[in-house]
């Protein structure tokens, strides 16, 4: 990066990084609560139409799956039609999107407008991160993610906690219904917050070298396993979440749908990891502290394996930190590794994650249905081992080759 580059970069402590910073929060709450407000309401659609867990766990599941195809696509859009046009028009048809959802008479209804959903969502989390890594400078851009993701956190918190809490006083129509609503206030915010991007140079969809720049980044040796972390993160976390409520609800527990809600706000302990491990490996290496996030997820499933309800909520407490704050150092070292291939590298790195959260959560409802919790714990705790595995593995990465197919004036600076 050259100095008029350096020099034109956000940096923390601006008025510009507070800009861009209370966009990006309100689009990350929207869209992640827009995205899962119908994780607690699970058991609530089972008893409502019949269906077992695993198929409840459809109404998420779909979402995501689509959701990580059509993220391959949204960076390649945003080349052409600019970063924030792209997530403007993506987070206010989504908040539209779930306002319909609450109207839906049947369950087939239901699964066809949360499938929709997911193709709408697929503008806002590539490219916010192909956005963040093109005009954030290199020293704020850990800083800037982990807030990004911090707003991600108090969304996903914020929805199911707020849908979950409604549905027991007035039914899950009104909960999603509230949770659409707000998702278009902060649309609102957003398009009239975010600042212009400065460093975007318009590209038309030229599809060979997109699926150039897409094939050479899995000739990089360290890429396709930060991929694959991704995978292991959101796959063991939604799983752990998805299944959760049904536990709880049960003997010898038997709390309310209100209270089950509630235990969302331990969202909030991902506002403070994904912001503080993105700051630390940013000063330690990420290297030295992304395996730490993978130990102490670990050892959270562990603690829910256990009977006190004490426990158990310190387990999840452990694996949401460890989550929040592993998923914020794999994404920014995704974004600086990747060079000149910054929108494909995110999309690629989403379409991972989001992946990992449709396979790996309706799975998990098959080990619920034959082992209960345990089944449920076992699975996760084997995929959050590989992670870890390949955390150490990160250890021994060498340093970052240029992935650009053709290279570009972008790639220029790029760190491992």
């Amino acid at each position: 990066m050259n100095d008029i580059e350096t020099t034109s970069t956000i940096h923390h402590g601006t008025p510009a990084f507070r800009r861009t910073n209370l966009a990006l929060f309100a689009a990350g709450f929207a869209t992640f609560g827009l995205l899962y407000c119908v994780q607690p309401l699970m058991p609530e659609f089972s008893h409502d139409y019949g269906v077992s867990a695993a198929v409840s766990a459809l109404s998420l599941s779909l979402t995501t799956g689509v959701l990580a195809f059509a993220m391959l696509f949204a960076g390649a859009l945003s080349d052409a039609w600019g970063r924030k046009s792209v997530m403007v028009i993506s987070l206010l048809s989504s908040a539209l999107l779930v306002l319909v959802t609450a109207l839906m008479p049947n369950w087939p209804s239901l699964l066809l407008v949360r499938t929709l959903l997911g193709l709408t969502l697929s503008g806002l989390p590539a490219v916010a991160m192909t956005y963040l890594g093109e005009e954030m400078h290199v020293n704020s851009i850990g800083l800037g993610m982990g807030l990004y993701i911090s707003g991600s956190a108090v969304g996903g918190m914020g929805g199911r906690l707020i849908s979950g809490v409604l549905a027991d006083f007035f039914g899950w129509r009104i909960g999603v219904g509230v949770v659409g609503a707000i998702g278009v206030l902060a649309a609102l915010v957003f398009w009239r917050v975010l600042p212009s991007s400065r460093h975007f140079v318009a590209q038309p969809l030229r599809w060979r070298i997109l699926l150039g720049r897409f094939t050479g980044m899995f000739r990089d040796r360290g890429l396709p396993w930060l991929f694959a972390e991704g995978f292991l993160l959101l796959g063991a976390f939604v799983t752990v979440y998805n299944y959760l409520g049904y536990r709880l609800l049960d003997p010898p527990y038997n709390l309310s749908q209100a209270v089950v809600g509630l235990i969302f706000g331990i969202y909030l302990v991902g506002t403070f990891s994904s912001a503080w491990m993105g700051h630390l490996a940013g000063r330690l290496g990420r290297r030295k502290v992304l395996w730490t996030a993978f130990a102490l997820m670990l050892a959270g499933v562990v603690l829910t394996m256990m009977k006190s309800l004490l426990l158990i909520m310190l387990g999840i407490v452990a694996v949401t930190f460890g989550f929040f704050g592993g998923h914020s150092i794999v994404s920014s070292w995704v974004g600086r590794r990747a060079g000149a291939a910054k929108a494909q590298a995110s999309s690629m790195y989403l379409f991972s994650y989001y992946m990992g959260s449709s396979v790996a959560g309706a799975s998990g409802g098959l080990f619920y249905a034959a082992h209960g919790w345990n089944g449920v714990a076992l699975f996760v705790g084997a995929l959050v081992l590989a992670g870890l595995l390949i955390a150490l593995r990160l250890f021994t990465l060498p340093p970052l080759v240029n992935v650009a197919t053709p290279p570009t004036p972008m790639s220029k600076g790029a760190m491992p």
